[in-house]
């Protein structure tokens, strides 16, 4: 699979998720405005508080994901994907394997701590 279609089919799953996090947000959003829900004291479980903030770093980290294949899309329009940005070598295909979006090549990412 080329690159271009990688990182599309990527995109797709990211939205996916991003869709079915704002599906279930929605829900909670509602069962927050309930009159009958009881935020510190619920029996089930995790309060509506910390599934919100939990849902909520889900829904951000998943947000992050789909601007950094949209970045990666513009860099194999631009012809430069797969080349470091630090030193301008070539990214190792393994690496592009496993983290599609990569901007650094391993020696530049660990460098830079990521």
């Amino acid at each position: 699979m080329n690159p271009r279609d990688a990182l599309e089919a990527r995109r797709r799953d990211v939205l996916t998720r991003l869709a079915h996090l704002d599906d279930v947000l929605a829900g909670l959003r509602q069962d927050r405005g309930a009159d009958s829900a009881d935020d510190e004291h619920d029996p089930e479980g995790a309060t509506l508080s910390g599934e919100w903030s939990r849902l909520e770093g889900l829904r951000s980290d998943a947000a992050r994901e789909v601007e950094e294949v949209d970045a990666a899309l513009a860099r194999v329009a631009a012809g430069s994907y797969g080349v470091c940005t630090d030193c301008g070598r070539d990214i190792p295909s393994a690496r592009l394997a496993a983290r599609p979006d990569a901007t650094r090549c391993v020696a530049c990412a660990e460098r830079a701590g990521g």
